[in-house]
């Protein structure tokens, strides 16, 4: 056997994607309302050619470390990362946080208190559902409880497997959507208060899939309470919008972030490595995190 391991090695060499460099800075996983494992992600990542992805399951850090352990010896580098639910002008935002330190207590205090608002959203839209006639499985809800982060994304596709929806977008809009009398608004932190906690552990927050809301003056009174970087490729943006978005960092000396969003298969636009990073606009991500090192 060991005279075969060189040659064995070279198979193996010759079977690996070469890296491009390119980063998927938005990935959620099973640890949030992701469909694949950490350790899946890293799989479908290296044979994307992907250079770095970002663990960002939402008001948790959970799954960065088996994500960097599934990493090991494969050409993925993991950003630690986050994505915080939050507020501006009484409209909800997304917030990426990258190169966070997941040891940071005020960061971790702020995302506990928001997962556990969501788990007690979780059971009030299951008593609502239930207060409608629609029930669904005991021992398959409290399995899904003990899963991690709860979110409709996991009633939905309760709802799918029910029958009582063909498809989690059905499932949204007869119950879950946010118009919806069934559904229980989240937890959302002040936008300055979210960015002042990814900044206070070190790390660089970015606005997650702006709507068209976001105008050059709103990214920069943003930029001013510390925004440092702005989502500008996404799956479901036009060339149009990406432009304007990247033109608008660099007049307000932001960078610029991009992701596929992916929460699991059956949606190709948003597989892992859909929308990604150039090495060069990673590193001036890197480059604003608070000590300069990859967390």
């Amino acid at each position: 056997m060991p005279a075969y391991q060189p040659f064995t090695a070279l198979c193996q060499a010759i079977s690996q994607p070469r890296t491009s460099g390119r980063a998927d800075l938005h990935i959620h996983t099973v640890h949030s309302d992701g469909l694949y494992t950490p350790v899946e992600v890293i799989d479908l990542a290296r044979r994307s050619g992907l250079a770095a992805v970002a663990i960002t399951d939402h008001d948790t850090l959970e799954g960065v470390a088996p994500a960097r352990a599934a990493a090991v010896g494969t050409t993925v580098s993991v950003i630690s990362g986050v994505e915080i639910t939050a507020e501006r002008d009484g409209k909800e935002l997304h917030l990426l946080g990258y190169f966070v330190n997941a040891e940071d207590a005020a960061l971790g205090t702020a995302l506990e208190r928001l997962r556990a608002h969501r788990v007690g959203r979780f059971w009030e839209m299951v008593e609502r559902l239930r207060g409608c006639g629609v029930s669904l499985d005991d021992e398959e809800l409290q399995a899904q409880a003990a899963a991690g982060v709860l979110g409709r994304r996991h009633l939905a596709l309760m709802l799918v497997k029910s029958r009582r929806a063909g498809s989690v977008r059905e499932a949204f809009t007869r119950y879950l959507g946010d118009r919806s009398r069934l559904n229980v608004p989240k937890l959302r932190l002040p936008v300055a208060e979210a960015i002042a906690l990814v900044r206070g552990a070190g790390g660089v927050a970015s606005w997650a899939h702006p709507t068209y809301d976001c105008t050059r003056d709103s990214l920069m009174a943003l930029r001013d309470q510390g925004l440092g970087a702005v989502e500008a490729n996404y799956p479901s943006f036009r060339q149009t919008r990406m432009r304007e978005l990247r033109a608008w960092a660099v007049e307000l000396g932001l960078a610029v972030t991009a992701g596929s969003d992916c929460h699991g298969p059956g949606h190709p636009s948003r597989a892992v490595g859909a929308c990604s990073l150039t090495a060069g606009e990673l590193e001036q991500v890197r480059s604003m995190a608070g000590d300069k090192v990859t967390r």
